[in-house]
């Protein structure tokens, strides 16, 4: 069996055997010096129909099977997460959580919210839910939303997109470096971040459907506090505007393109290997990671956009208990599970 390496180079070969092919027939016809207005007397070794025969039948790698880059651009109409709701898949994955009893009783005391997307089919994406309204604290996860205010301001020109704000920026995803989140909030404000978190495009937070992401506090002991105004919770977040921020990432909504991009790029290969990126790194090594968690006292907290050449979906989870950390390992292969049982059903309608 080959590699994908050695599958490529062997491609590669292929494609220069009959690209040569094609040039010698090409410089054939010059040198002889046919009339090349009559297409009649063109006589070449490899017609051009058949030259394309040819390279379809020796490269079975299909564009389609190809791994995207990211953010995608499907369309300029992104619909809202809501909309993408899923039954089939929302039932899946109920099924799933309450098989287990621990899990179950968690979720039964809204102690756990899990939401996931599904990405496989850039023709259908589908998302699914438990307690995916509920709004619980979150710790560091909301750090995404100092993320997004801060290239916002840089896309508007607010703020200059300078050496320390790319290196603080980094710290703060990677990392999860409070002294960095604690810098840009400084910077940007808690007005700037509430603006861009209720900004109509995103609606991150949005007190009609449980709240969402909310930034009301610096990472550290003292300063002013900006508490969301349904709970009172300075780092909170439902994983169901979680979920909202990784498919408009993806897709290149936020901000725009470039700013999509950039933000990719800042969550890459997550610093701390915990939680999702524990499991994930073992299960699925080629995959990209981009991820944001948090944790403080009992809430654990994890959020991953995970792309490989079998994996594509956005998983959050929020938990209130002492084990919250384990439970988040635990929680990424059953949901594989659940995504696949979704398109086995799919495929089979």
């Amino acid at each position: 069996m080959y590699t994908i390496e050695t599958t490529l180079k062997i491609n590669a070969l292929k494609l220069l055997k009959y690209s040569l092919i094609l040039t010698i027939s090409i410089v054939g016809i010059v040198l002889v010096g046919l009339n090349i207005s009559d297409t009649s007397n063109i006589q070449t070794s490899v017609k051009p129909e058949v030259f394309a025969e040819v390279i379809k039948k020796e490269f079975p790698i299909k564009i389609k099977d190809s791994l995207k880059k990211l953010p995608l651009r499907i369309t300029d109409e992104i619909k809202p997460i809501s909309e993408i709701k899923n039954k089939q898949l929302d039932s899946l994955l109920n099924a799933e959580i309450n098989a287990n009893p621990v899990w179950k009783s968690l979720v039964a005391k809204k102690m756990m919210s899990v939401a996931i997307v599904d990405l496989s089919d850039d023709t259908n994406f589908k998302y699914a839910g438990i307690n995916d309204q509920h709004m619980m604290y979150a710790a560091s996860l909301p750090k995404i939303a100092i993320l997004l205010a801060a290239m916002d301001a840089i896309e508007n020109k607010e703020l200059a997109y300078t050496k320390e704000i790319k290196k603080d920026l980094r710290l703060m995803i990677s990392k999860s470096n409070n002294q960095a989140s604690t810098r840009m909030i400084d910077r940007l404000g808690y007005d700037k971040i509430e603006a861009v978190l209720r900004a109509p495009k995103h609606k991150f937070y949005d007190e009609e459907v449980g709240g969402g992401l909310w930034v009301g506090k610096r990472y550290a002991a003292g300063g002013k506090r900006h508490p969301e105004p349904l709970k009172g919770l300075s780092h909170a977040a439902t994983t169901m505007q979680v979920c909202s921020f990784y498919y408009q990432l993806a897709l290149g909504n936020l901000i725009s393109t470039d700013a999509s991009r950039e933000m990719l790029k800042i969550m890459r290969k997550p610093g701390l290997h915990h939680k999702f990126v524990n499991t994930l790194i073992r299960i699925a090594p080629k995959a990209e990671i981009y991820r944001k968690s948090g944790s403080w006292k009992n809430y654990h907290s994890d959020s991953a956009l995970v792309w490989g050449p079998n994996r594509k979906y956005i998983i959050v989870a929020l938990i209130d208990d002492a084990f919250g950390e384990q439970i988040i390992r635990n929680l990424i292969k059953p949901i594989e599970k659940v995504l696949k049982k979704s398109k086995k059903l799919s495929k089979e309608e």
